[in-house]
């Protein structure tokens, strides 16, 4: 008998549409997340928000901070904090990378998604740099030149 695909498609539960605007993305991982059963519970609610939330590296292990997942219906006095702190799970390797691009060239890290891959709750991480105003602003206006030519061209 066949063993079954253990990569279920993924199912997106929070994403993060600042991250693209504020930052340039240089880099992406996809990251496991330590949750406790009323979190994963309240992810399957699609209670999440990514908007506040960023990578810490600390004691050679990453986490991720102010990443909101709102507290569980039906959950009791055992609920969790909805802003706490959350370990990402990370080859060594990859963590090594992090540290020495943080530390040295002053990037953040910033989570982009927030998703179910093959039963268990995946984080998307990018290593990125702030945007200045300006560059947002000019950002802004490719994106609206690209609109009004593709316009253009559907009218024909």
């Amino acid at each position: 008998m066949a063993k079954p695909d253990a990569e279920e498609p993924t199912e997106l539960i929070a994403r993060n549409k600042r991250a693209r605007h504020d930052y340039e993305i240089l880099d992406t991982w996809e990251a496991g997340i330590v949750l406790t059963g009323t979190e994963v519970k309240a992810l399957r609610d699609g209670r999440a928000n990514l908007t506040d939330g960023f990578g810490h590296v600390r004691d050679g292990e990453v986490f991720l901070l102010n990443a909101h997942i709102g507290a569980y219906g039906h959950g009791n006095v055992f609920n969790h904090d909805p802003t706490r702190t959350r370990k990402l799970l990370l080859h060594k390797r990859e963590i090594r990378r992090l540290i020495g691009s943080v530390e040295r060239q002053g990037l953040t890290l910033v989570p982009l998604d927030l998703y179910f891959k093959g039963g268990k709750v995946k984080v998307r991480i990018a290593l990125a740099r702030g945007k200045q105003q300006h560059d947002k602003r000019e950002d802004l206006k490719k994106r609206d030149a690209e609109r009004e030519i593709a316009r253009a061209l559907r009218k024909g």
